[in-house]
């Protein structure tokens, strides 16, 4: 593949999802490596019309088409991106635009794009027992460059010249530790956590430690729980345990 010059290519800016084979456009369309994404006009398949009562069904073209709706999009500024609310669907980058280009107030569609490079959210690249450079396999493939979003500015994350850079493997260790801690802090029981009884009610943790945890239900009645039988419960963000672990100790005034 080879990608235009500067003269002859715009920059836009979009979002791709990623999953551990690559790039794809919120409609499910792949992004290959090394490989321009061509645009296609799916008019032929749509009922309906488009400007100037032309029948879509009888008037497939060339995508982009003036008049139509299809082409590869990408908003001119990274303004006019984010304030789209884009940023926050998943990896987001610029975009190479080449060929037939159609300009509109805030954005463009392209007959033929590939990406420049991308700056992946904290959140989606966390720390696991694989090698980062497995992780990063399906982006690395493009050939571009790769950054780590931060409020202070992107981290270089990989260069495609010179491959893993230290600094932003650095960052992302240190976010991944933090990230880590949190969900630590966030799965220890303690005093004032709130535990489901299934069935019967909630509770309110008053004392935790590694046998027994001491709850009180609506403030009538003490239990005595076994700390091997509490779950965190994923789905629900919650402490549970069933009623047949729950030992009643006495009533409170």
């Amino acid at each position: 593949m080879s990608i235009p010059d500067l003269l002859s290519s715009i920059t836009g800016y979009r979002v791709w999802t990623w999953d551990s084979t690559g790039l794809k456009s919120l409609s499910a369309k792949r992004w290959h490596p090394g490989q321009a994404l061509a645009a296609r006009c799916r008019a032929s398949t749509v009922v309906g019309t488009i400007a100037g009562g032309t029948d879509v069904a009888n008037d497939t073209h060339d995508a982009p088409e003036a008049n139509c709706t299809c082409g590869i999009y990408a908003a001119k500024t990274f303004d006019h991106f984010r304030n789209a609310g884009y940023e926050r669907y998943g990896i987001h980058g610029e975009v190479y635009l080449w060929g037939k280009v159609v300009e509109h107030e805030l954005g463009y569609r392209a007959q033929f794009a590939y990406p420049k490079n991308l700056v992946i959210p904290p959140d989606t690249l966390r720390l696991s027992s694989a090698p980062i450079q497995d992780r990063l396999r399906g982006l690395v493939a493009y050939g571009i460059n790769i950054f780590v979003a931060d409020d202070d500015g992107n981290i270089p994350l990989w260069r495609k010249r010179s491959g893993l850079n230290q600094k932003g493997l650095d960052y992302l260790i240190k976010i991944g530790k933090e990230y880590y801690d949190c969900r630590q802090r966030d799965r220890i029981l303690k005093k004032g956590d709130r535990l489901a009884v299934v069935g019967r009610g909630t509770a309110m943790v008053e004392h935790a430690d590694g046998r027994w945890v001491q709850a009180a239900v609506l403030n009538k009645c003490v239990l005595m729980v076994a700390r091997s039988s509490i779950r965190w419960n994923g789905q629900y963000r919650r402490w549970e345990t069933s009623p047949s672990a729950c030992v009643e100790t006495n009533a409170k005034s």
